[in-house]
Formats: structure tokens, C-alpha cells, sequence
């Protein structure tokens, strides 16, 4: 049995909508509902979350010998 946990908030007439959920069209799921202590704020579904698209952006780098050649042991033709 796969599980998978949401937190959701009701609207005003008692809907509850439940979107993101990693199951197939057709899936059989079983639903319980438990109240939560804290309400939390609704997340977007991963497909609705802006992508990193530059994530070494602001991360340390630092080369060791930049210049000098990698793994020349590797090279048969300098054996």
C-alpha cells in the first residue's frame, strides 16, 4: 500500500479539493481524514513550482589546478 499524506483546507461550503496526488486515473484510493492541529498553507503541485534552472547560482566554487591535466594514468599512449 503506497501512501501519501496532503494537508488541505476547506472552503467555506466544506469542499475539500485535493490536487498533486501521485496516482493514476482509474486508481483505487482509500480516504481518511484527520484534523490537523495547525492548518498549514496550501502548497502548488510540483508540476506548478518554478524550477531551478540555475542551481549552482550563488554556490562556492573552487578549482584545485585548473590547468593541469586529468587523469593521466588513464591514457594508455602515455605508458
Amino acid at each position: 500500500m503506497n501512501a501519501h499524506k496532503v494537508e488541505a483546507v476547506l472552503s467555506e461550503d466544506g469542499t475539500l479539493i485535493l490536487r498533486g496526488l501521485p496516482f493514476h486515473a482509474g486508481d483505487a484510493v482509500e480516504v481518511i481524514i484527520l484534523e490537523a492541529k495547525t492548518p498549514q498553507p496550501q502548497e502548488a503541485p510540483p508540476s506548478q513550482l518554478k524550477t531551478n534552472l540555475y542551481p549552482m547560482r550563488g554556490k562556492l566554487l573552487r578549482y584545485d589546478e585548473p590547468t593541469e591535466p586529468v587523469a593521466l594514468s588513464d591514457w594508455e599512449v602515455l605508458q
